[in-house]
């Protein structure tokens, strides 16, 4: 049985799925079919669905006629990258599932700074290839995220400050919209469309390409300094102080961390991208802020300070996450988030403090479909535990504390950190952009086709 875009049910053709396998340069997989079980899954352990069918597309002419089965069928559809999706939408129960993460071609253009990337690439993939040149785009700050989720959401990351965001960067697109066209997005051709990709997610079409702006990036100065609970707080306090000055080339974050002795504890992790020399003087006082447990701020390529992260965020893992915006470290709001690093249930959660400042600030809100241009601290609350019989208590926790910084706390979400939260918060994503968001799907995906995503509901 398959499961129907009208939420209904229905039994499949066999001689179809088969005209469907034969068709593809790449796989098909049914539930049973060798391989199934490990491709089904995703990064979040706290989701197991599925799939009728899963298309594993080796290019764009496999994700095509993809779109046009889940059509010839009236399929739900899921649409899978990295795979990363907090929320899940990357997969789906008894529908298809169009797997892209096999298409990892990538094409770097060093005279012309530029590079071509498919959607199944990982942020380390994306990295080492273009670090061959000294190059860079922002990505992200775990290597093992999928490069097309994030930047279709924006893209935030070690970088923002001095480059902008992962979507500030996108200069074309190739896209596979829901009636089966094949369109490229850029500034000078389906200029609306490609306002929308970049930030607005994957409510558009099956982003089958990617063309980034690159940019000289060597070694950076990179790393985090721990400090101990019980100068938490000054440290939160004179960190927020000292960001307000911070130069472009310096991106920070604090991340509140159970530490390597089992007691909470603060990393204050800075990312200097600019001339090391001038370097070492600018990260000097965020590695001052207290007494600290551990000081591992040092010298180190972009690709090593891309993935020091990794180890913290590994697969299988289940995954609750709550997010919202700090404008302001105010002492109140530095009050919860210590209390709420004490009551953590799971020594593998944390809450993050993600500075984002300079030019990604600095860019109008509505010239891109991600409207949160000014400096704030992106502030996801990230519930990570493994036995399944603690969901409920890992979850409680992450909600508690997002509703005890809501008073401190500014409208809006990063939208890459959303959950299943409803309609309301989808908008809080988008703010003043949501209803031009709006006319553009009610023009290139009218019936929704592409809806497991946050979804931008068309009207009518």
């Amino acid at each position: 049985m398959v499961a129907t875009d009208e939420h209904q049910t229905l039994a499949l053709d066999p001689t179809s799925i088969t005209r469907f396998r034969e068709a593809l340069h790449g796989e098909v997989l049914t539930p049973g079919d060798p391989g199934y079980g490990e491709a089904r899954r995703v990064w979040n352990a706290m989701i197991d669905k599925r799939p009728a069918l899963i298309a594993r597309c080796a290019g764009e002419s496999d994700v095509m006629r993809s779109v046009q089965f889940a059509h010839d069928h009236n399929l739900a559809v899921a649409v899978r990258g990295g795979g990363h999706s907090v929320a899940g939408y990357s997969t789906c129960d008894g529908g298809l599932l169009i797997d892209l993460s096999n298409m990892k071609g990538l094409r770097v253009d060093a005279a012309h700074g530029t590079a071509v990337a498919q959607p199944g690439l990982r942020l380390g993939e994306f990295d080492r290839a273009t670090q061959e040149f000294g190059l860079a785009t922002p990505l992200g700050i775990v290597a093992n995220t999928g490069i097309a989720g994030l930047t279709l959401g924006g893209g935030l990351g070690w970088l923002n400050g001095k480059h902008g965001l992962a979507c500030d960067n996108l200069l074309s697109a190739h896209v596979i919209t829901a009636d089966g066209r094949l369109l490229n997005a850029s500034a000078t051709e389906h200029e609306d469309l490609f306002w929308g990709l970049r930030g607005g997610g994957g409510n558009f079409g099956i982003v089958t390409s990617f063309e980034y702006r690159l940019h000289q990036v060597g070694p950076v100065i990179g790393g985090m300094t721990v400090y101990p609970l019980s100068e938490m707080k000054q440290v939160l306090s004179r960190y927020g102080e000292l960001c307000q000055g911070c130069p472009d080339e310096l991106t920070t974050a604090a991340f509140l961390v159970i530490g390597a002795d089992g007691q909470p504890a603060v990393a204050i992790t800075v990312c200097y991208c600019g001339p090391l020399d001038a370097g070492e003087d600018v990260v000097k006082p965020f590695r001052a802020l207290g007494s600290p447990a551990a000081n591992l701020v040092k010298p180190m390529s972009y690709v090593e300070m891309q993935a020091s992260f990794d180890a913290g965020f590994p697969p299988q893992r289940l995954h609750y996450w709550k997010a919202g915006f700090l404008r302001a470290t105010s002492q109140e709001a530095i009050d919860v988030l210590v209390e709420y690093s004490t009551r953590m249930p799971s020594a593998m959660s944390g809450i993050g403090l993600q500075h984002l400042h300079g030019l990604a600030s600095r860019v109008t809100p509505n010239e891109t479909a991600f409207p949160h241009r000014f400096e704030f601290w992106d502030v996801p609350i990230l519930s990570q535990w493994a036995d399944p019989n603690e969901s409920e208590r890992n979850i409680g926790w992450a909600r508690d504390a997002w509703a005890a910084l809501q008073p401190f706390s500014e409208q809006g979400v990063y939208v890459n950190n959303l959950g299943v939260e409803g309609d309301d918060r989808v908008r809080s994503a988008y703010g003043e952009n949501y209803e031009r968001l709006v006319a553009l799907k009610n023009a290139y995906d009218p019936t929704n086709f592409f809806r497991l995503n946050q979804n931008i509901n068309p009207l009518g």
